[in-house]
């Protein structure tokens, strides 16, 4: 679900529309910042200690 469907319970106008200081905190939260979610962070992380790991193997081999 996209925030442009929600309705505010503060002053029930979309919270896209940005109304009241709830509904621009609302939109702020649920606007991607950096375009990476936690689960794509948290997958970059894995990635990156699978790959460290694998390359301490090979140097030891």
């Amino acid at each position: 679900m996209t925030y442009d469907r929600l309705v505010c319970a503060n002053c029930a106008a979309p919270v896209a529309e940005g109304r009241c200081p709830v509904c621009r905190a609302n939109r702020e939260r649920l606007t991607p910042q950096n375009g990476l979610s936690p689960a794509m962070l948290l997958t970059l992380a894995i990635a990156l200690l699978a790959a460290i790991a694998l390359l301490a193997a090979v140097r030891t081999v």
